[in-house]
């Protein structure tokens, strides 16, 4: 065959090339046919084909564990809600086009969401101020993180210093830019009828430009996964759920789904404890990945603070998946059911805390302070306590005048003064904001003339109003809020800044004259000349700056109605008023006629709203406005309540957080955020003597026969403290030293400690011996409560003063119940827990917490009955705890810290005496004497053991009866 073909060849004679040439002509019909049937008769059929061969996984995000108390009612929980999703599945002709679109769509959901009340819910950390100007809200490397973000750097490091250094104005307009979002464009601005047509007005405002970033930046995150929507908003209305599906087939990419929102219950009593949740920042998923936690999204919503941070691995659920098939443009074009993998609800926590007794023992503390305010309100402008100036001074004394309770309304922002000049005010509102205009006016004359004129007054003979001024100017003003006077460069030791900070023997102009010499004055802080300014221009510049910045400062306005109301320019009448016209009051028109009429006194009605809890103690954080108590159960170490006062609502901080509220709770000078349980230290006071009695029984010192004769005062060292009962208890033994808080015989005891084998008192020696029992006793460490705690502070001078809890001893209501915990369960020091058990979803058991026992006191029982004995005595000369119907077994104690402010009450104990089941431990700073914590720890106990109905314990209004201010520890 191979033959006749050769022959055949030969025949015809083609050229090798004929033959190549004929060889690509078949091919090339081949090809052409190929493409014919691949593109026109079928290419759909293959575009689809090819188009679900693209396969993506996409996470399903798993709900979060339950929080629950010892009795499992429910603390924290999910609630179904409802959420706006973004997925960028739009196709595009130009880049211009697709901006136009999204910027369309940002802008529409940020006006659905504006008339509904509701705000998107996306970390961004560009805020616009209140002048219409941007700025950060985060610093470091949240801050940077968030910079990296919006350049597309993945890292920090790859940022240009100009790109690291951006103002957030300079950041703005880069993602407005054509480079990023391209609300505008410059190089070809968009016409009127591209505008037109997508719904867009010719500019926007700064508020419309700020959302409308925020969108399109979450939405950019997920620029490589284009199939994984971006959450817009969270627990959105009906209304809101309505207009967007109404208009979904206009709103590109915008959907409605099904979403859960964190609900707290207790939430005022308990939150401090709870925390609450909120989106992830940079910082924090860096951190849960360096732990090896790596499954955490960008959107991810984890723990803030308390139990939900201190559990947050336990608590966030699993992520499921499924698998999705996308087109090249990362549009979702099917799901693959089979591929389905359901979330998983995260762990369920439970507390060792009785939710029912945390919310009484709160209310119980904020009637007794509200009633301790109320009592020790005088009429009058101003107070001063006798005895001051030569140490004579009794902090029971100490009152406060009603001029300061009306300051306090506009002090710690109970009243918004920026409302006074709102288009909305009422005419009073108006009326005050003109008087406080005048009022400005006039000081910053004043000031000018101060900071100008040839021989100005050194400051120690201005009068006391221009001191506190010029002190605000310098020290908050120019050094804390602005930094235009940097406590960095200053040189404390500089003699012209000693004689300002100390001997006050200069003016203020002399000081800022001398700084800017020294450099202690950032120039570019408030001129763009810099460098080319010589001191006298550096001083003329700031000077003019100081007055028009001064204009606009919250603080300063402040101190400026202080100044009015103490010259009745301002009245506390028109305050009053205002309470209503601004909604802080309910409204009362009978009460608001016979306010406006002088027929109802302010003072009378300032003492009313504070009597019926109107107005809180919080509010006005006025001494006292804080207070504590923990509770435990001795025979286990478990915290029964942890409460700190004030509290706050975390379901406001949670999910979509009220920013408003937030940035109010920071700045309320009442410290809602910090834990009066855990982070508050004091002394101990007289509590603090069942370790001085224990010390010296132990030692050998305190025996049967041992007594002490008090005569009002300990006099084996110099200048030796008094008894707080001046006229002497007479002979005391370690019982009775302990019932009547003796602090001679208490003295003597760490003088005897402090005696060496020779004789001699070594100061060092007793204070060795005290901080040996209390360390037995857990007072030098942390209690052990998953909170954040402060470490406790041992005294370090005066054991004599030491030994009745004075010196330098500083610890936390937390540490005080570890350690009557250990009285109470006479020796076993237990290391506290809020913690009962985790549990998976079904409620099967993953770990058991139990309170881990630090060790037993070695401490003989003969030394635990005369402790427990003189404990009983305290209770039994007691008027709130001697008929109680359980009994108790307590100490005392009133802790001074300041001579100008009222001392600390403070009251620990445990109940019954004869089987002891729980220790109480009660603080109430500045709460003038320990009866007053005692009465909170005696309606706590009758509400624990059924002796009173709720209802007569909690009643919503100030605890009144038997203020006490008279000491008797």
């Amino acid at each position: 065959m191979v033959k006749k073909i050769k022959k055949i060849l030969k025949k015809i004679r083609l050229k090798r090339t004929t033959v190549l040439v004929l060889v690509f002509v078949v091919m090339f019909v081949i090809l052409i046919q190929r493409l014919f049937s691949l593109q026109i008769l079928h290419g759909e059929e293959y575009a689809d084909n090819f188009n679900l061969s693209i396969t993506k996984e996409r996470t399903l995000k798993g709900t979060r564990g339950n929080i629950l108390d010892r009795n499992g009612k429910p603390m924290a929980y999910n609630q179904l809600s409802y959420s706006i999703i973004l997925e960028d599945n739009g196709t595009y002709d130009t880049t211009r086009e697709k901006n136009l679109t999204l910027n369309h769509v940002a802008y529409e959901l940020f006006h659905i969401l504006k008339r509904n009340n509701e705000t998107t819910d996306i970390t961004f950390h560009i805020v616009l101020q209140e002048d219409g100007t941007y700025a950060y809200d985060a610093e470091g490397f949240t801050r940077n993180r968030f910079i990296a973000d919006i350049y597309g750097e993945a890292y920090i490091d790859k940022l240009k210093e100009e790109q690291l250094n951006a103002s957030a104005e300079e950041l703005m307009e880069y993602m407005c830019s054509e480079e990023r979002f391209a609300l505008v464009n410059k190089e070809k601005p968009y016409t009127k009828e591209e505008l037109k047509s997508h719904g867009l007005p010719e500019t926007f405002t700064p508020e419309e430009t700020l959302e409308i970033a925020k969108i399109r930046y979450i939405l950019s995150t997920n620029s490589f996964k284009k199939y994984v929507p971006v959450t817009v908003a969270t627990n959105v209305s009906e209304e809101t759920v309505a207009e967007v599906m109404e208009r979904k087939d206009e709103l590109q990419g915008v959907d409605i789904t099904e979403d859960s929102i964190r609900v707290y219950n207790e939430a005022e009593s308990m939150a401090p404890i709870i925390g609450y949740t909120g989106k992830a920042d940079a910082k924090e998923l860096e951190d849960l990945k360096e732990q090896g936690y790596k499954d955490y999204s960008l959107d991810a919503v984890i723990g803030k603070s308390g139990v939900e941070k201190t559990m947050e691995t336990q608590l966030q659920g699993k992520n499921g998946s499924e698998t999705v098939y996308v087109d090249t443009m990362g549009k979702v074009l099917d799901i693959n059911e089979d591929s389905r993998k359901e979330p998983s609800s995260g762990n369920d926590v439970y507390l060792t805390i009785d939710s029912d007794l945390q919310r009484v023992a709160y209310h119980v503390l904020e009637q007794k302070i509200a009633g301790i305010l109320a009592a020790t309100i005088i009429n009058a402008k101003d107070f001063k306590l006798e005895g001051l100036e030569n140490g004579t001074a009794d902090t029971a004394n100490v009152r406060t005048p009603i001029y300061d309770v009306y300051n306090a309304l506009i002090e710690n922002n109970v009243l918004d003064i920026e409302h006074f000049k709102a288009e909305d005010a009422t005419e009073l509102e108006k009326k005050v904001y003109s008087l406080f205009q005048e009022k400005q006016k006039e000081v910053f004359a004043q000031i000018k003339e101060e900071l100008t004129k040839e021989n100005p007054a050194v400051y120690k003979d201005l009068p006391k109003e221009m001191q506190e001024y010029q002190s605000y100017l310098v020290n908050d003003f120019l050094i804390s809020k602005t930094g235009i006077l940097s406590s960095d460069k200053i040189d404390s030791t500089d003699p012209v800044y000693v004689a300002w900070s100390k001997e006050e023997s200069i003016s203020l102009k002399d000081f800022l004259t001398y700084a800017a010499g020294k450099n202690w004055i950032d120039i570019s802080k408030f001129s763009a000349k810099g460098d080319y300014l010589d001191t006298a221009e550096v001083y003329g510049a700031l000077s003019d700056y100081l007055t028009e910045a001064l204009k606009d400062d919250n603080g300063f306005s402040k101190l400026l109605y202080k100044y009015m109301l103490h010259s009745d320019i301002v009245s506390g009448t028109q305050l009053c008023l205002l309470l209503y016209d601004q909604g802080v009051l309910e409204p009362d028109a009978a009460t608001y006629e016979a306010l406006e009429s002088g027929t109802k006194r302010a003072y009378d009605f300032m003492i009313q709203k504070i009597t019926s809890l109107e107005i809180t103690p919080a509010q006005l954080a006025l001494d006292p406005c804080s207070g504590s108590v923990v509770i435990t159960d001795v025979n286990t170490g478990e915290t029964l309540a942890c409460v700190t006062y004030p509290g706050y609502d975390n379901n406001r901080l949670a999910n979509n957080m009220d920013t408003e509220y937030f940035a109010k709770l920071n700045q309320d000078l009442s410290r809602p955020f910090y834990n009066k349980a855990t982070q508050q230290l004091t002394a101990p006071g007289s509590t603090f003597k069942v370790v001085t009695a224990v010390a010296g029984m132990e030692e050998g010192i305190v025996t049967d026969g041992y007594s002490v004769l008090c005569t009002g005062k300990f006099d084996k060292i110099a200048d030796g403290p008094n008894c707080w009962l001046r006229s002497g208890h007479g002979r005391m033994n370690v019982v009775s030293g302990i019932t009547n808080s003796c602090n001679v015989f208490m003295g003597q005891v760490a003088y005897d400690l402090g005696t060496d084998d020779e004789g001699k008192f070594s100061n060092n020696l007793g204070l060795q011996k005290l901080e040996k029992y209390a360390t037995m006793f857990g007072l030098t460490e942390k209690s052990g409560l998953e909170l954040s705690e402060e470490a406790p502070e041992f005294s370090d001078e005066d054991a004599i003063r030491s030994a009745f809890g004075q010196g330098t001893h500083n610890m936390t209501t937390s540490q005080l119940a570890r350690y009557v915990t250990a009285i109470a369960s006479r020796g076993t020091n237990y290391q506290l827990s809020l913690f009962d058990k985790v549990t998976d979803s079904d409620g099967e058991i993953i770990e058991d917490y139990t309170p881990a026992v630090n060790g037993d006191m070695d401490v003989s029982d003969h030394t635990w009955d005369l402790v427990h004995q003189g404990m009983l005595g305290v209770a039994k000369n007691n008027v709130y705890l001697s008929h109680l119907g359980v009994s108790v077994a307590g100490k005392t104690g009133t802790a001074q810290e300041d001579m100008s402010r009222p001392s600390h009450a403070l009251f620990v104990g445990f109940a019954p005496y004869e089987n002891p089941e729980i220790g109480v431990a009660v603080r109430i700073g500045n709460g003038y004497a320990s009866a007053n914590a005692v009465e909170v720890a005696k309606d706590i106990l009758r509400y624990k053991y059924n002796l009173a109905d709720e209802s007569e314990i909690v009643t919503g209004t100030a605890t009144m009866t038997s203020l006490s201010s008279t000491r008797t520890d």
